[in-house]
C-alpha cells in the first residue's frame, strides 16, 4: 500500500509539471527573463517602427506624384536604413564610451562608478583564475589581453558597423529625396559624409544618449530603485560609491 501510494504521489507531481522539457524550457525563461524581455520589446518597436515609417514614407511620395510602395521594398529603402542605424550608432557609441569611461572616471556615490578607480578587483587578477574561470582568461597571452578588453571592442566594433550603415542608408535616402524634390544629381556616401545633414542626424541622437547616461549616473547618487542592481542598496549611504 504505501509503495502505491508513493507510485501515485509521483504521478500526480509528473503531470502537474507537464512534459519532460517544460521545467528546462520555464527554467531557460527564468534564467534569461531579462534579455528576453528587451529583445522582445527591440524586435516589437522595431516593427511598429517600420509599419509607421511605410506609412510615412509613402505618404511624402504620394505628395511627390510617386507610387507608393509595398511594405517589404521600403524595409530596403534609405529611409528606413537611416531611421534605423542613425539610432543604434548613438546607442552603441554611448555604450562602449560608458563602459570604457568607468575603467578611468569616478563620480563619487553614484552607483555606476567604481569605488577604487587605481586598483584593479581580485577577480580582474589573471594569477587568481581558476579551474573553471573562461578559457581566455587560462590561456593567457594576447588572447587574455584582448579577452579583458573586448566588451568595449565588441560594442565599439557594432557603433562602427551602425555608422557605416547610417551612411549608407542616409546617402541612400538624400539622394531620393533630392531626387523628387529638385532632380539634383546623386552624391555619393563620401560626398554625404561631409554633409551638415548627416552630422545632425548623428550629433541629435549622439547628445540625447549621453544626456540619459549622466542623468542616470547623476541620480543614482541621490535615488534608490528597491532590488535593482542599477542602484545602491536603500540604507548605503549617499557618498559611498558602487561596485
Amino acid at each position: 500500500m504505501g509503495r502505491q501510494t508513493v507510485a501515485a504521489e509521483r504521478t500526480r507531481a509528473g503531470n502537474a509539471a507537464g512534459p519532460a522539457g517544460a521545467p528546462r524550457v520555464r527554467r531557460w525563461v527564468r534564467d534569461n527573463g531579462l534579455a528576453v524581455t528587451m529583445f522582445g520589446a527591440f524586435l516589437l518597436f522595431l516593427a511598429l517602427q517600420s509599419l509607421f515609417g511605410w506609412q510615412t514614407h509613402n505618404e511624402e511620395l504620394v505628395q511627390a506624384g510617386v507610387r507608393a510602395q509595398s511594405y517589404l521594398g521600403y524595409l530596403g529603402t534609405g529611409h528606413f536604413a537611416e531611421a534605423v542605424f542613425e539610432n543604434w550608432e548613438s546607442e552603441f557609441l554611448q555604450m562602449g564610451a560608458y563602459v570604457l569611461l568607468t575603467v578611468y572616471l569616478v563620480q563619487r556615490g553614484s552607483a555606476e562608478s567604481r569605488p577604487e578607480p587605481d586598483e584593479d578587483r581580485p577577480g580582474d587578477d589573471p594569477a587568481r583564475a581558476k579551474s573553471n574561470s573562461p578559457w581566455p582568461v587560462r590561456a593567457g597571452g594576447l588572447v587574455l589581453a584582448l579577452y579583458r578588453n573586448s566588451l568595449s571592442i565588441a560594442l565599439f566594433l557594432l557603433f562602427g558597423a551602425s555608422f557605416v550603415l547610417h551612411l549608407l542608408g542616409g546617402t541612400a535616402e538624400y539622394n531620393e529625396k533630392q531626387a523628387l524634390e529638385t532632380g539634383a544629381p546623386p552624391v555619393t556616401a563620401w560626398e554625404f559624409l561631409g554633409s551638415s545633414d548627416f552630422w545632425f542626424q548623428s550629433m541629435q541622437n549622439w547628445q540625447s544618449e549621453f544626456l540619459a547616461v549622466g542623468t542616470l549616473i547623476v541620480l543614482s547618487v541621490f535615488l534608490r530603485q528597491h532590488g535593482s542592481p542599477e542602484s545602491k542598496p536603500v540604507n548605503t549611504p549617499q557618498h559611498e560609491t558602487g561596485g
